[in-house]
């Protein structure tokens, strides 16, 4: 009698626990959709995989650059020169025209590998080079492949003129046989409820300085609850929408920087944790960042240990160098 009551209760643990994980995975369920009807920004439950596209940010190329309003991520990162590049991030778009696309560097693969991105670039450092190809990178790269053009609207120097299309980007990655889809999931978990930490310090104006010649500031627009960007001073407009660029939420990640061993290219310690600021409505508040390995996903979190969920709408990651300081207003 003492067994059949054990194996009841054993049996009613394991069913109960069983439900509560079906209940679980009802409710996550629910969640999602529940993201997923209110972001407009990107389809939280799409597993389609995402572009990850190399975009110039040199001081003479800003002024052509196109295509960036529709990215759902944007990383400015700091490379040789004391200059910045842009790594764009693209799902679920029919076709777009991006550019001007630039050449890779080898710490631009700590992000493509979180988000399992399609990486496309025009060229490459010797370091990135040698990973890509041992690390048999998705990629697509200007210098073979068709799904690049050049066009010089400016009578700019021929490295500031390479474009791409998304259209033609997914026709070549099918036709190279990548993977299409993935299970990889978003970096980014999103709110939803709008986010306003009235508690924070105000911040309607961001300067973003990466050298003593290269800056990226932020003016928070209290009507559209947007903040409009510029580049060096000067509106970043988009060549072919004639339209200044904006983003809902800004993250400035503090990370370590040093010379490579060739003494020209940067080593940028994108691994680890460190410091930095979620902005967005008009209001600063400080976090955490922390990346396991290069594969992870960097995970964003407030002083108390709890997730960062953005506002639905874009995001610049601004990566700045620990010997550089930011100015919030």
């Amino acid at each position: 009698m003492k067994k059949i009551s054990v194996f009841l209760i054993v049996c009613f643990f394991f069913c109960g626990c069983s439900k509560l994980e079906e209940n679980k995975e009802i409710i996550e369920t629910q969640e999602n959709l529940q993201i997923k009807e209110k972001i407009d920004i990107v389809d939280v439950n799409s597993n389609t995989r995402p572009f990850a596209v190399v975009v110039n940010n040199a001081t003479v190329a800003v002024k052509v650059q196109q295509g960036l309003q529709k990215a759902y991520m944007v990383y400015e990162i700091p490379v040789e020169g004391n200059m910045t590049r842009l790594l764009a991030f693209y799902k679920d778009i029919d076709d777009l025209k991006i550019g001007t696309i630039r050449s890779a560097r080898h710490n631009f693969l700590d992000y493509v590998f979180e988000q399992d991105a399609i990486f496309v670039h025009w060229g490459w450092s010797h370091y990135a080079e040698d990973q890509i190809k041992s690390l048999k990178v998705a990629s697509l790269n200007g210098l073979y492949d068709t799904a690049f053009w050049r066009e010089n609207p400016e009578g700019l120097a021929t490295e500031h003129t390479g474009y791409t299309s998304l259209a033609k980007d997914r026709d070549l990655a099918n036709k190279k046989g990548y993977a299409l889809t993935t299970d990889k999931g978003l970096v980014l978990s999103y709110s939803l409820e709008e986010v306003i930490d009235e508690s924070g310090q105000v911040a309607n104006k961001i300067y973003i300085p990466s050298s003593n010649v290269s800056n990226t500031s932020y003016i928070y627009d209290e009507n559209t609850k947007l903040y409009k960007r510029s580049v060096n001073g000067k509106e970043h407009i988009d060549y072919e929408t004639k339209e200044q660029y904006t983003t809902k939420n800004i993250i400035i990640q503090k990370i370590n920087t040093s010379m490579a061993s060739d003494n020209y290219y940067w080593e940028l310690q994108t691994i680890g944790n460190g410091e930095g600021v979620y902005i967005t409505n008009g209001h600063a508040t400080p976090i955490m960042w922390n990346k396991e390995n290069r594969y992870a996903k960097t995970k964003y979190t407030y002083l108390d240990g709890s997730e960062v969920k953005l506002n639905d709408g874009n995001t610049y990651i601004q990566l700045q160098s620990t010997k550089q300081n930011y100015l919030i207003e």
